[in-house]
C-alpha cells in the first residue's frame, strides 16, 4: 500500500485548504471543483468534501455526511508542547489539553469544521 487516504467532510473547502496547508504543511494535489480537494502530506492523502458535493458528500442513508465526530488521523510531532504553543498563537482550537499516556502524549486539534487531528509525541524509550 503506497498511500493512506482519509476523507473528511468540511463546511468550507477553501477554509480547510488554508488550514491544512498553512498549519499542518499539507500540499494541494487536486482541487477540481469548489466542493472537493485532495491534499497530501507524506504517505497520507486527505480528501475533503463539502456536504452535498460529489458522491462522498451526498447523503446515502438516513444520516447526512457532516463534519466533526471523534474519528481522526494521527500526526507524530517531535515536541508536542512547543507545537501546541505555536498553533495556539496562530489561533487554532483544541478539544482539550495535552493528555499524557503510557505510549506518549496527545492532543486533539480541530480543523475549521470541527474535524479532529490527533497530534502525538511518543514516549521516550530507554
Amino acid at each position: 500500500m503506497s498511500q493512506v487516504r482519509v476523507r473528511y467532510i468540511v463546511q468550507d473547502v477553501e477554509e480547510a485548504i488554508a488550514f491544512y496547508t498553512r498549519v499542518l504543511d499539507f500540499t494541494v494535489d487536486f482541487h477540481p471543483a469548489p466542493g472537493f480537494a485532495a491534499l497530501s502530506r507524506g504517505p497520507l492523502r486527505l480528501l475533503i468534501n463539502q456536504p452535498g458535493a460529489g458522491g462522498a458528500g451526498t447523503q446515502t442513508g438516513e444520516i447526512a455526511p457532516a463534519p466533526g465526530g471523534w474519528n481522526r488521523f494521527q500526526m507524530e510531532v517531535d515536541d508536542l508542547a512547543a507545537t501546541v504553543e505555536r498553533l495556539k498563537a496562530e489561533g487554532c482550537v483544541f478539544r482539550s489539553g495535552i493528555v499524557k499516556g503510557n505510549g506518549g502524549d496527545q492532543i486533539l486539534l480541530e480543523d475549521p469544521s470541527g474535524n479532529p487531528v490527533e497530534l502525538f509525541q511518543p514516549a521516550q524509550r530507554s
